[in-house]
């Protein structure tokens, strides 16, 4: 049995943008790029960064765990976040007209929402092929067709979801581990002589990623239960109010679970190498204990701004979070454009001996790019060029 049911207080607060909200998804955004940014300025692209994650230099390793699979989770959480606002808003409109019934404009929820996962959909396509191919927009949009319906169930049949997908995606990851400490070899396997990503053309670029594209979309088909977990967990605690007033207890319990997570999911990052477990050590902690992470990192961010006004910092980091899709895209194609062939070439020049320092420049010039180009944006305009699209596709 069905119930959708009327908006909380805290649904309805949403017409007025959460200022935290906004926050927590541009910290997600960059620090998204915290992790992938490792990606463009290893020389060799995906196929490098697969073969030396979690084996390089101690400060490499620390950084790339402070960044691994956190800041995916916590924006899966504010995807999931947004679809309960959408709902709410769906079924405040219902409910304000006393003739929803009879009338053919009623929004019932999820309603024709299947044109703005279908829009991200092909968005999360062309960002794949032409920008980057560890893209989560494609996965994002085939869970949130699920989850969008989902959304209309009873609290504790879709809690009874979340503890499904959860236990199918930890038994995966046990069963990937095994194999890895088996094989001895957690890293790719495949080798090549060629290297499109520092002599390849843009085309060159997009007929690899369309030769290979199981295996680089083998990581959105294995992250489809934890992403379907994610965004029902994100959408409960929206609705349970963790950004409101109210929601103190729920906010101490979860930055708890996350602080005790964060030092769990360090050690195991810094300690995997020496053991010669780099590639089970990283698995688990991007698909087993970064999701914890994520929910004390939305706690932490809810409750720094239960008392306080978004000053300059959180209104810089607001404007990228009120763009968050297209600043995802934008921000992949500039540190392509930087490091790859097809444009500057950096990394290959400078990827291998100063892989570092070469690393925390791209990252400080690409988020001052974004920060720079959001806030000229949002001047002018609500909402990003990308969430635009999916706005009028509904």
């Amino acid at each position: 049995m069905t119930s959708t049911s009327a908006p909380t207080d805290t649904q309805a607060s949403t017409t007025r943008r959460i200022a935290s909200l906004d926050v927590a998804r541009g910290i997600a955004i960059l620090g998204t790029f915290g992790t992938n940014v490792w990606i463009f300025t290893e020389p060799r692209g995906m196929v490098g960064y697969l073969k030396t994650v979690g084996g390089e230099s101690l400060p490499i390793r620390v950084l790339q765990t402070l960044a691994q699979g956190k800041f995916l989770g916590l924006l899966s959480l504010m995807f999931g976040v947004g679809l309960a606002i959408q709902q709410a808003s769906a079924v405040r409109h219902a409910a304000a007209d006393d003739r929803a019934r009879s009338l053919r404009s009623r929004r019932p929820w999820p309603g024709r929402y299947w044109r703005r996962a279908l829009v991200l959909f092909l968005d999360g396509l062309l960002h794949f092929l032409l920008v980057a191919e560890f893209d989560v927009l494609m996965g994002y949009a085939l869970v949130s067709f699920l989850v969008s319906a989902l959304l209309i169930l009873r609290p504790v049949a879709r809690t009874r979801w979340v503890i499904g997908a959860v236990a199918v995606h930890l038994s995966v990851v046990a069963l990937a581990v095994l194999a890895m400490m088996l094989s001895g070899d957690g890293a790719a396997s495949q080798r090549s002589t060629s290297n499109p990503y520092a002599d390849g053309s843009f085309l060159d670029l997009v007929l690899f990623r369309i030769d290979h594209a199981l295996l680089f979309r083998a990581e959105m088909i294995f992250m489809i239960p934890l992403t379907i977990a994610m965004f029902l967990t994100g959408a409960r605690l929206f609705q349970a109010g963790i950004f409101g007033p109210d929601g103190a207890g729920l906010r101490r319990r979860l930055m708890t679970i996350g602080a005790v997570a964060a030092v769990v999911d360090l050690a195991v990052g810094v300690v995997g190498a020496p053991l010669g477990l780099s590639g089970p050590a990283v698995f688990v902690g991007r698909y087993a204990i970064a999701p914890l992470v994520a929910l004390g990192v939305l706690a932490l961010i809810a409750e720094f701004y239960q008392r306080r006004a978004v000053g300059r910092v959180g209104g810089a980091l607001r404007n990228v979070g009120r763009t968050a899709l297209s600043c995802y895209v934008l921000q992949n194609l500039v540190a392509s454009a930087l490091c790859y062939g097809w444009g500057l070439g950096l990394a290959a020049r400078y990827g291998a001996e100063h892989r570092l320092v070469f690393t925390l420049a791209v990252y400080v010039a690409v988020m001052g790019f974004l920060l720079a180009a959001s806030a000229l944006w949002t001047r002018r305009f609500s909402r990003g060029p990308i969430e635009m699209l999916m706005h009028r596709a509904a």
